[in-house]
């Protein structure tokens, strides 16, 4: 057992020492993870390459999934530094960081987004849907006439006829991202709780998660890719389509679209705030600490992302769209990143 414990340390150290002599090689902070939390990161960059004269970081948007699968890939400069999620890490996610010998990360909540569904603003309808209406028109499947079958619906009106009678069409996010974890969880699965057929069926969570989870297949729902910008260009192209992005996004395109409301509410950051939008979650990014000393400009980066700049009420994330942290809540975070407090295992 000792040896196995000097072994697991000689290499962490060899790994760190591999990062330190490879990290000068490396010209820039490398970022991958949420398309969500990517235009937050982008712009951090852009502030630090300004205020620094350093390179700006590489920022990518490989999806929340898909950035853990690159962070946790391992430690040294052909390695990612930092991953945006706009979920919080998987136990499984954080057991393969373990693995690879990423055994110290820090983790940061940086603010809240509300996702978000939007419309055309050349739709002249006032949408307002339930969560109930949105799961009948985007599961998979649903009740009619009192059995779960395949969903059958094709117009709104076919599932409340006070809403248009125009094809159901939603360009979405793939089962890689972080926003659609988080839709399920918050929209589907929410959505289906109201219906009658379940509500009234005794049927509990667990039902709910295994028949409640899975978007429709034959058309209405479009999987669009990480690329939160091609939503915004089709639903552009199409005033009938919707399109299911986080917050940040509608609130850049507010001249070509409008947030559709749910349960008589609309995105907004007032509402994502107080919490009355019922559509919304927190953002995150993680640091891989044996990067920190090692690869140039990393500690300044984070510094800048931490600052109050950035992240409080009023900073140039909030001008984007972030909804962020209280004031007391958003202290202890800029303590616990800049000190490089460790996370510790998500629950399984």
């Amino acid at each position: 057992m000792l040896y196995l414990k000097l072994t697991a340390s000689a290499c962490a150290v060899a790994a760190i020492s591999t990062t330190a002599a490879f990290a000068q090689s490396r010209d820039a902070i490398r970022i991958v993870g949420s398309s969500t939390v990517f235009p937050y990161t982008q712009a951090v960059a852009e502030q630090f390459a300004n205020n620094t004269g350093a390179p700006s970081p590489v920022v990518e948007s490989t999806g929340t999934g898909g950035g853990m699968q690159i962070f946790c890939g391992g430690i040294g400069e052909s390695h990612a530094d930092i991953t945006g999620a706009s979920r919080a890490m998987k136990a499984s996610e954080f057991e393969l960081c373990q693995q690879n010998g990423v055994t110290d990360i820090t983790e940061a909540l940086i603010g809240f987004d509300g996702l978000s569904l939007a419309i055309s603003r050349e739709n002249d309808f006032d949408w307002n849907l339930t969560l109930g209406e949105v799961y009948l028109a985007l599961g998979a499947q649903v009740p009619v006439n009192g059995e779960w079958v395949d969903n059958p619906y094709t117009k709104w009106s076919e599932i409340n006829p006070d809403l248009p009678e125009t094809e159901i069409l939603a360009y979405g996010p793939p089962p890689t991202s972080g926003t659609r974890d988080a839709f399920v969880e918050l929209a589907m699965h929410a959505g289906c709780e109201e219906l009658d057929y379940v509500a009234n069926g005794g049927f509990d969570g667990d039902w709910v998660e295994e028949n409640c989870s899975r978007m429709r297949t034959d058309g209405p729902f479009v999987e669009a890719g990480e690329n939160d910008n091609l939503i915004v260009q089709r639903i552009e192209a199409d005033p009938n389509a919707m399109g299911i992005f986080g917050y940040s996004f509608l609130y850049e395109n507010m001249d070509k679209l409008k947030g559709v409301q749910i349960e008589g509410v609309e995105p907004s950051i007032e509402t994502i705030a107080d919490k009355s939008y019922p559509v919304s979650r927190p953002l995150y990014f993680y640091i891989k600490n044996a990067h920190r000393g090692v690869i140039p400009n990393l500690d300044a980066f984070i510094e800048e992302y931490m600052s109050d700049d950035a992240l409080a009420s009023g900073g140039y994330l909030s001008e984007r769209g972030l909804v962020p942290l209280a004031e007391e809540r958003m202290q202890t975070l800029q303590d616990n990143v800049l000190n490089g407090q460790s996370m510790e295992a998500p629950a399984g």
